[in-house]
């Protein structure tokens, strides 16, 4: 009787099954997309104060209430584009890693490095996180914990290319040449929105000399003499 029911029910055209609903997942990450584009936008328009949540749903052609059920706050939204941020950068320092050239494929990114440094849409929203660093300090530790796991895996890769080349450098030096190369690159966002006129194309040819040199000098770790010393 069963097979028999079984057996009318599928007699003459097939009806098309309807195509599965959305993926929850894939739908929610749309969504904080969606928010945390708009509240880059308006963080760098109007300021970190000046972007409330009004101004971030109108942005984001949502309500005020579908943004808290994604993040409870703006310092939330702000993690959420300082993380956002750190997983592409550590996704570029795990690739330069990998290559078979270390060295080389590190000077040859610097020009994506300084490009994304001195895009004013970028430099302007980290330039108005970091200054929020020092008025709020919810916003100083999420940047502060990003900063440590971004240099992490910059020194790693720092490493990996000085051992390439048969460099052998303690820890202490290793861990100032990761600042020096990181200072370069914050100084240029700033630089960049200080002289919009810069040649970044000439630029970038004298940061991948730095690199370079950064690389492949042979002994950082040794201070030079005091005065009235002779060289060692």
């Amino acid at each position: 009787m069963v097979s028999s029911d079984i057996s009318m029910a599928t007699e003459g055209p097939v009806s098309a099954v309807p195509p599965p609903p959305p993926n929850e997942c894939t739908r929610a990450a749309a969504r904080r997309t969606q928010i945390l584009d708009a509240a880059a936008e308006c963080f760098r328009a109007n300021g970190f104060h000046g972007a409330s949540i009004a101004r971030i749903s109108q942005q984001a052609g949502m309500s005020a209430g579908h943004i808290y059920h994604y993040f409870e706050s703006k310092e939330a939204i702000i993690a959420a584009i300082v993380e956002r941020d750190l997983e592409r950068v550590i996704s570029i320092w795990a690739e330069l890693r990998a290559a078979r050239d270390v060295r080389d494929a590190m000077v040859k990114l610097s020009a994506d490095g300084v490009a994304h440094a001195m895009d004013p849409a970028c430099s302007g929203l980290r330039l108005e996180i970091l200054a929020e660093t020092a008025r709020n300090p919810e916003v100083a530790r999420i940047m502060r914990a990003a900063d440590c796991c971004c240099m992490a895996s910059l020194t790693e890769t720092l490493l990996a290319a000085r051992r390439e080349g048969g460099r052998q450098d303690d820890e202490a030096t290793l861990l100032l040449m990761t600042e020096i190369l990181a200072a370069m690159f914050e100084g240029l966002m700033i630089r960049a929105l200080r002289n919009p006129e810069l040649d970044r194309e000439r630029i970038s040819i004298m940061v991948q000399r730095v690199i370079r040199q950064i690389i492949t000098s042979p002994d950082w770790g040794g201070m030079p003499p005091k005065e009235g010393e002779a060289p060692a």
